[in-house]
């Protein structure tokens, strides 16, 4: 099978969780740019092939004699600089690894995609995965990216491959003790635990533990239905709510925190868009993200539940195992 984006924070614990479950059964091989850092994948036994999603001629060589393709390459980013860079990665370079799949007589693409894709609920109530798309969704550059892309993969059933697509919530957590990993989720837990984010916005979000979300592609791929969409998701947790929890751990820094009003976070978010304006680099803060971070965006999981068998960890589990590497009195709370 091959793995796209296997270097990244998905792809990577997905890769692991195929070696874990499946054993020498199973060959991987790792799509991986010639400037990707392999580190995380140290130890691991799998085939490095060299190609890129915006290169058509090396995913249709990386396609070769693979039964099942799990495509997790993609890129995140609120900042309106990156909007062009989203829709190339997210959407052509969908389009380009379901061509390649078609192309080389792929059996199954498990296509990770995002809650991103899925409609919002108005009322704050959970969405599920027949929620339609809002008018306002498409003007968040990353919402309609991963939407596109999500119609590049149903072209692709319309084609004849069988596609299944995965749809995490915010994932965070630093997977296996052994060999941890992170994201910028995962690094604001840490950053609320220690004190430093004195502020927090008016809306919600739906978490999921990077364990649970690649252990849900590995379900996906053996019981997921042609075609089918499944929301992975923990629970829904407000920024209040969320706040409150982290600082209720043992060792968060004793200091209070405030809701960031409308303004201030068109302020923060301006700043975010200068900031990559300026350097290059994605911001966590932008306008967009701002935008967003002021509606309840939760999601139901009851489909995977149902249907692929899926368990998961509470959003506190997930938080306390971050906390637990900033502090050893988190790590007992875990006991």
């Amino acid at each position: 099978m091959l793995v796209t984006g296997a270097t990244g924070y998905i792809g990577s614990q997905i890769v692991r969780a195929l070696r874990e479950r499946c054993g020498d059964a199973v060959g991987i091989r790792a799509l991986v740019r010639e400037a990707s850092d392999r580190s995380v994948l140290e130890g691991v036994p799998v085939q490095f092939v060299r190609g890129d999603l915006m290169n058509p001629v090396s995913l249709r060589e990386a396609c070769a004699s693979v039964d099942t393709v799990f495509h997790c390459g993609g890129l995140v980013a609120y900042t309106w600089n990156h909007r062009h860079r989203l829709y190339d990665v997210n959407v052509t370079g969908t389009g380009n690894i379901v061509n390649a799949c078609l192309e080389a007589g792929v059996r199954r693409m498990v296509h990770t995609s995002s809650v991103a894709a899925v409609g919002v609920r108005g009322d704050g109530e959970p969405a599920d995965e027949d929620t339609a798309f809002c008018d306002w969704q498409h003007g968040i550059s990353y919402m309609e990216s991963k939407r596109l892309a999500e119609m590049e993969a149903r072209r692709g059933v319309a084609e004849g491959l069988d596609v299944v697509m995965v749809n995490p919530g915010v994932v965070i957590g630093k997977g296996g003790e052994a060999f941890p990993v992170s994201n910028s989720a995962t690094e604001t837990i840490d950053g609320i635990y220690r004190g430093r984010i004195p502020l927090h916005p008016s809306g919600g979000l739906s978490f999921v533990d990077i364990r649970d979300a690649a252990r849900a592609h590995l379900e996906a791929w053996e019981k997921g239905g042609c075609g089918e969409r499944y929301i992975i998701v923990s629970g829904n947790v407000s920024y209040r709510e969320l706040f409150d929890m982290i600082r209720g751990l043992p060792g968060s820094a004793p200091r209070r925190v405030f809701q960031a009003g409308r303004s201030l976070g068109v302020l923060a978010g301006a700043g975010g868009e200068l900031f990559s304006l300026v350097t290059g680099r994605r911001s966590h803060i932008s306008l967009e993200g701002m935008r967003l971070a002021r509606k309840k965006l939760y999601y139901s999981n009851a489909k995977s539940i149902g249907r692929l068998g899926m368990a998961y960890r509470s959003v506190r589990e997930s938080i306390m195992s971050i906390t637990a590497c900033c502090d050893g009195r988190a790590a007992d709370a875990l006991s």
